[in-house]
């Protein structure tokens, strides 16, 4: 089943688009000005400070939190981490197969290795979308270890999707035909 999704690879890739633009559409036009123009903890690549998390917190209040909880963390960040997991799973299946080395390999060991390639991130991802799920239904969880626990996920997963989207890349420029 899983080889098969080399073969839905431009379709996964435009479902997934078409939910990040959905849920980007939303961060800008929604959920900023539900927190006075503050980026959601999700949108800080970098991480953030237990500062500028209960900043955010703040700003949105019990009922901006809600609204976020379910809009997004109850509703899209449900559905995008593995939707994105299995876009890349197919990418890398799709893009690999160009390769004499990656086609010699057995079937079952080009799925485990799209699988171990990405799994670390979508694993990450959720975890990390808990934790802040956590802190935006129990405010009063919000304290420093479980802010800058919430930001260290937030790095760790966007570090662990450079991993296959690296590997994508290297695929694609590897099984470019050269003249």
């Amino acid at each position: 089943m899983i080889l098969r999704l080399s073969r839905h690879a431009a379709a996964l890739c435009f479902a997934s688009a078409a939910v990040f633009v959905v849920m980007t559409v939303l961060e800008f036009f929604y959920f900023r000005s539900l927190s006075g123009g503050l980026p959601s903890l999700d949108m800080r690549f970098a991480g953030f400070t237990p500062d500028e998390g209960m900043a955010w917190l703040t700003a949105l209040g019990r009922r901006g939190g809600e609204i976020i909880l379910v809009w997004h963390y109850l509703t899209f960040d449900l559905l995008f981490p593995a939707l994105l997991s299995v876009t890349m799973v197919s990418l890398i299946l799709a893009t690999g197969r160009r390769l004499k080395n990656f086609r010699a390999m057995p079937a079952q060991l080009q799925c485990l290795l799209a699988v171990v390639l990405v799994l670390p991130y979508t694993l990450a991802d959720y975890a990390q979308n808990i934790a802040v799920a956590r802190l935006l239904s129990d405010f009063l969880s919000a304290n420093p270890d479980s802010l800058s626990f919430a930001s260290a996920l937030t790095v760790t997963k966007f570090a662990l999707l450079a991993i296959p989207v690296i590997v994508i890349a290297a695929f694609t420029l590897a099984g470019q035909k050269r003249p």
